[in-house]
């Protein structure tokens, strides 16, 4: 079975480069009629946040991600301890003690030289005596993963293609820190291998950190799952500014973005299937394809997320908006106003219009006159559902006017608006009365 994982880490709020790579996992495993597991990665204590937590599970819950499973890393450290035991006994990691500024400066000496600043291994070198000397400091090791420096790294990305490392131009990663806290590379293997995740769908940022991996998952004897690392989110400026990086998902739920435009727009971006206003995520899964990603940066542009929404609520049906819609407010109206709208919020504007009051309108004289004429011709008028039309026909062979002339007067004293819905559907929904006092009103000023 596919099983994918979404792996954040609670140090701050979910962005749009993160939730994509959760859409690409979560559409995966429904692709493939799999799970989506979510995994906390908060092996970092001090800035890892519950109310962080909180709020990711709040915005998948939000964008109908609910993720079938749940794992926190901080209630896995018994396992990784017992798999690191494994892998030091095996001797595929090893203490190292050399201070943060000793490991600065040998980066430094090998980039003078033009060398890679790989890791020389001179903690497997030291002698018991100069270890014990270290300790007597008062120093404790960190650990590294001993790559196989004889064993190529090959990979075939489901997005990337055939990929492959030397893995003696990769220094031995570190693993654990001297406090004997976690990094994230093995920690993320050992819960991969547990949880029985069958697909890494990551950014393009995580392929030399998968390299590595693949070793540690043969060191782990587990067969390695596969990868899928699609190219970075950026925004119109070319980067993914630092405003979209960090604001959290909230911020569009609360500027009326809908929750399946979101998916719409990630899902779709990067690829080479075209970004369509769907109000189901049924297509999106049926589609949802690998081979159809690009290796190009993704564009994430907030003016087309916004003209994006609006297509999506012009097709939004009323059952899946009625509980945001203002009280009182049925489907008739509803469908009368969804094509004029931004947001579903903006359904209020036009509610308000049908069963409010509007300001009176400012008409010329001949206007007013024409306004007057047209009150007196729906007072005597049957108002039903074709009501506009009777009474456009009817002023139109008693006055003469036709087009802009004969719409747009009509169309200001009625709704106090020069654009807006049909007024075939809304001035069955304004009702006689309030259309015949707003005509009055008008011709009066």
């Amino acid at each position: 079975m596919t099983l994918t994982r979404f792996a954040p880490s609670p140090t701050g709020h979910l962005h749009v480069g993160n939730l994509r790579t959760a859409i690409h996992n979560w559409l995966w495993a429904r692709r493939n009629g799999g799970q989506f597991w979510l995994r906390m990665d908060d092996t970092d204590a001090e800035r890892s946040h519950e109310d962080y937590a909180q709020g990711i599970r709040a915005d998948l819950a939000w964008l109908g991600m609910r993720p079938d499973g749940e794992v926190r890393q901080s209630d896995r450290f018994a396992i990784y301890e017992a798999r690191f035991t494994e892998l030091s006994a095996s001797g595929h990691v090893y203490p190292c003690y050399e201070s943060a500024q000793e490991l600065d400066i040998k980066r430094k000496i090998a980039l003078g030289r033009g060398l890679p600043p790989v890791y020389d291994r001179a903690a497997l070198a030291l002698t018991s005596a100069e270890i014990q000397a270290f300790e007597a400091e008062g120093r404790t090791p960190h650990w590294r993963f001993r790559l196989d420096h004889d064993q190529p790294i090959a990979w075939d990305d489901r997005i990337r293609g055939p990929q492959h490392f030397e893995a003696h131009l990769l220094s031995d990663p570190v693993i654990r820190r001297a406090d004997g806290s976690w990094l994230y590379m093995l920690p993320s293997v050992i819960d991969d291998i547990e949880m029985g995740v069958t697909d890494v769908v990551r950014g393009e940022d995580h392929v030399s950190n998968t390299a590595t991996q693949i070793q540690m998952f043969a060191a782990l004897g587990a067969p390695c799952p596969s990868f899928a690392h699609a190219a970075l989110l950026t925004g119109t400026e070319g980067k993914l500014s630092k405003r979209l990086g960090s604001v959290g998902i909230s911020a569009f739920r609360d500027a009326g973005i809908e929750p399946i435009t979101l998916i719409a727009l990630l899902a779709r971006i990067g690829t080479s299937d075209p970004v369509e206003p769907v109000t189901d995520v049924a297509p999106l899964v049926e589609h949802f394809d690998f081979s159809r990603f690009g290796r190009a940066p993704a564009r994430f542009d907030e003016q087309e997320l916004a003209q994006l929404n609006q297509k999506i609520i012009h097709h939004l049906e009323f059952d899946a908006v009625r509980e945001r819609l203002p009280e009182g407010m049925e489907e008739a109206a509803w469908i009368a106003v969804r094509g004029n709208i931004e947001t579903v919020a903006g359904a209020a504007f036009w509610w308000n219009i049908m069963q409010g009051s509007i300001s009176t309108p400012a008409l010329d004289v001949d206007d007013r006159k024409f306004v007057a004429q047209a009150r007196t011709v729906l007072a005597d008028l049957p108002f039903d559902a074709t009501i506009w039309r009777t009474l456009t026909d009817a002023l139109k062979a008693e006055t003469g006017r036709k087009g802009k002339a004969l719409f747009l007067p009509l169309r200001i004293a009625l709704t106090g608006e020069e654009h807006g819905p049909d007024m075939s559907a809304l001035l069955p929904l304004i009702g006689r009365d309030r259309a015949l006092e707003r005509l009055a009103s008008a011709s009066a000023v």
